[in-house]
């Protein structure tokens, strides 16, 4: 033959020849005996030769068909396996996909506690500010900042996004800030981001004058917490995600003020894929580790939007 035949075919016959009996065949693969009898003659019209014989209502496998049935049993079992092995894989692998400074520091920090209550699910984390096609990449799940409305994904509420002026103890020491007022004299990371003036709006900061020049402008948190330490300026960042960095008092966060964008972190991935173990389970972690957090910030911080 200069093809194999067609899988249907063949698959009619491999159980058939298992059961030797088409009835039960029929039930095993849901087809009705009139179809499992049709695919079969025209298999043995594909190969020239009987494949069973047939007797008095009942069917035995000829000498061709006790030949062939063993091979597309084993080849059958082998992709039975092999197919058992990729849902194995990706339900072990648990992959995510988050921006760049709350991935390196607030959930890489953390991660660890998940590895622990789940050692049967590896991790695999991603940092990237794009963001991600569910429909064309491997990820299961995703950590995105905004309103939470995406068509086709389920959302699930983190905290808000929020931002207060961080520095390094010298730098707050060195220019003497004890007001909000203060941080107009001295070196703000991307001065002219329009944030800057909703955080000095909700610090009772009336009209500001613009920034005297561009300033330090970085992709990141992660670039400016590292230039922050350093005593370069004050840039406003996200408290929670530099906690760990404010309790060891590398750097420090001189009012309480929060400015809230209106937005938040969420947790998101494809609705069709509710359910699925691993991500349930990186849902109840999130859960709990968000409960760690919760007396470290204003309660407005938690609220959903």
């Amino acid at each position: 033959m200069d093809r194999l035949p067609p899988l249907t075919a063949v698959r009619a016959f491999e159980a058939a020849g298992r059961h030797e009996n088409f009835s039960r065949a029929a039930e095993e693969l849901g087809m009705t005996q009139a179809a499992v009898s049709y695919q079969i003659r025209q298999l043995e019209d594909r190969v020239g030769k009987p494949l069973f014989v047939r007797e008095k209502g009942r069917v035995h496998l000829s000498d061709a068909g006790r030949r062939l049935l063993p091979a597309l049993s084993g080849a059958f079992i082998a992709m039975t396996d092999a197919f058992a092995a990729i849902r194995s894989e990706d339900e072990d692998v648990l992959a995510i996909n988050a921006s760049v400074s709350l991935g390196a520091s607030w959930l890489s920090t953390r991660i660890g506690r998940f590895q622990l209550r789940h050692p049967d699910i590896a991790v695999r984390m991603s940092l990237s500010n794009e963001v991600i096609d569910f429909a064309i990449s491997n990820y299961d799940v995703a950590i995105r900042g905004g309103a939470g409305q995406w068509d086709g994904l389920r959302s699930e509420f983190l905290f808000r996004q929020h931002y207060s002026p961080i520095c390094s103890p010298d730098f707050l020491e060195r220019h003497r800030i004890v007001r909000p007022e203060d941080l107009l004299a001295v070196e703000r990371f991307a001065p002219n981001d329009p944030w800057w003036n909703g955080w000095f709006s909700a610090a009772g900061v009336g009209q500001q004058p613009p920034p005297s020049r561009r300033g330090f402008m970085f992709d990141n948190q992660l670039q400016e917490a590292s230039a922050a330490r350093e005593g370069f300026g004050v840039a406003l960042m996200t408290p929670l995600i530099w906690r760990e960095d404010l309790e060891a008092g590398r750097l420090v966060q001189p009012f309480e003020t929060m400015y809230l964008p209106g937005t938040a972190h969420w947790m998101v991935h494809p609705e069709n894929r509710v359910g699925v173990r691993k991500i349930e389970r990186l849902r109840e972690w999130f859960r709990d580790e968000i409960e760690r957090d919760r007396a470290f910030l204003p309660a407005e911080v938690w609220e959903p939007l």
